[in-house]
C-alpha cells in the first residue's frame, strides 16, 4: 500500500480520518503532539508582514518594471 502524508486543515478532516480508520479503511501511523489528545491544534493565518523580504530586491524590481511595462501597453492597445 502507498503512505501519504497529509496537513490536516480544520477538526472535520481530523474526524473524519478517525472514523476512516475505525472502519479499517486507513491506518495512521504517526500523530503530530496536538493529536495525541484528539484535538486539532488552530490554524494560524499568515500576515502580509510574515512574507517581508522573501524576495530579493533585484526580482522585486524586476517585477514591478514588468507591471509598469504591461500597464503601459494595455494603455496603448486602448
Amino acid at each position: 500500500m502507498d503512505t501519504l502524508l497529509i496537513q490536516l486543515t480544520n477538526n472535520r478532516a481530523y474526524r473524519l480520518l478517525q472514523k476512516l480508520e475505525e472502519l479499517n479503511l486507513i491506518k495512521v501511523l504517526n500523530k503530530s503532539a496536538g493529536m495525541e489528545d484528539k484535538t486539532v491544534p488552530a490554524i494560524t493565518r499568515k500576515k502580509v508582514s510574515d512574507y517581508k523580504g522573501i524576495l530579493s530586491s533585484e526580482l522585486v524590481d524586476k517585477m514591478q518594471a514588468y507591471v509598469k511595462e504591461s500597464r503601459e501597453e494595455w494603455q496603448q492597445r486602448i
